[in-house]
């Protein structure tokens, strides 16, 4: 069973780790979030794809969820000395994923060959494609003004309301042939419970995808979303108080709207089995239950059952 997963942050990493669990080999493909992507201290950083590639080599830190467990921070303690800005903290080990890429992206490869080798060398049996090539950079609207993503996320803390979303160079981006090669062969689609707003968001935005998923669609696949809202409280990150400021309703049913036409099947928690009905009411199946992934075996079990649900 060919799987295409759509995921960014750590939601979406773990969720593909079941998946990865669960699958055979090589039969997982994410499409992962470019939006995040930034550059610091001259080097491309990919937070979206690192956080996914690394869950997915075991070797993600299993407190926070991204980054390198056991890193040191030599060389932002070095930064720091000589004035650099180190709010984006990037560990040792990390650097050296940054240094590669950005080496071999001047030297003239595409930012999905780049990102192919790199999960090659880390061992990591399933396939992660940047949504595209091409730049783009989320951007949210403060009441001070637009902010980089990263300023707001990490700079900022989440602190500022967020009014607007923008993926600037969206317009001007495509699918790469690998996406469109992994819709076309997929058995069942996953969009992993990640922000809504700006973790799928953008996958969504790139010219050509919505197409592509429509035409697996249309050929009987499937597709399943599994809510990043439980309880009305986002598991991980900002994405309840980024749907209230941008007015959409903070539940697991305010997500299903945002999937209403695109998904089959919508994943709910136990503590949410109340909005159920709701859910059904624009046209999804539901599947209750505990998408809580507290360790390994409990990815497993959702990434089973979900794709289970899809039939």
């Amino acid at each position: 069973m060919k799987v295409v997963a759509l995921a960014g942050g750590v939601g979406g990493a773990r969720l593909c780790d079941g998946l990865q669990q669960v699958l055979a080999p090589g039969d997982l493909t994410v499409v992962v979030n470019t939006g995040d992507d930034t550059e610091r201290h001259g080097l491309l950083v990919c937070p979206d794809h690192d956080t996914v590639m690394y869950t997915l080599a075991g070797i993600a830190d299993p407190v926070q969820g991204w980054g390198i467990a056991g890193e040191s921070w030599a060389v932002m303690d070095r930064l720091a000395l000589y004035g650099e800005e180190t709010w984006f903290r990037l560990g040792d080990r990390d650097i050296a994923t940054h240094i590669a890429r950005t080496a071999r992206l001047r030297a003239g490869s595409r930012l999905t060959e780049v990102s192919l080798g790199l999960q090659a060398s880390l061992g990591v049996a399933s396939r992660i494609l940047p949504m595209t090539d091409v730049p783009v950079r989320t951007q949210v609207l403060s009441d001070d003004g637009w902010l980089a993503f990263q300023d707001y996320f990490v700079r900022l803390r989440q602190a500022p309301e967020v009014r607007a979303v923008s993926f600037d160079g969206v317009d001007a981006a495509s699918s790469t042939p690998e996406v469109l090669a992994a819709f076309a062969e997929a058995d069942a689609i996953v969009i992993c419970p990640s922000n809504p707003v700006v973790s799928v968001g953008p996958i969504l935005a790139v010219p050509g995808m919505r197409d592509s998923i429509e035409a697996a669609r249309t050929r009987g696949v499937r597709i399943a979303a599994i809510s990043p809202i439980v309880a009305g409280r986002a598991i991980k990150g900002p994405a309840d108080r980024m749907l209230a400021s941008l007015g959409h309703d903070v539940s697991a049913a305010g997500v299903a709207r945002l999937y209403a036409g695109l998904a089959d099947v919508f994943v709910l928690d136990a503590e949410d089995a109340d909005l159920a009905s709701a859910v059904e009411a624009l046209g999804m199946r539901t599947l209750v239950t505990d998408s809580i992934m507290t360790d390994g075996a409990a990815r497993a079990r959702l990434a089973r059952e979900t794709l289970a649900a899809l039939g």
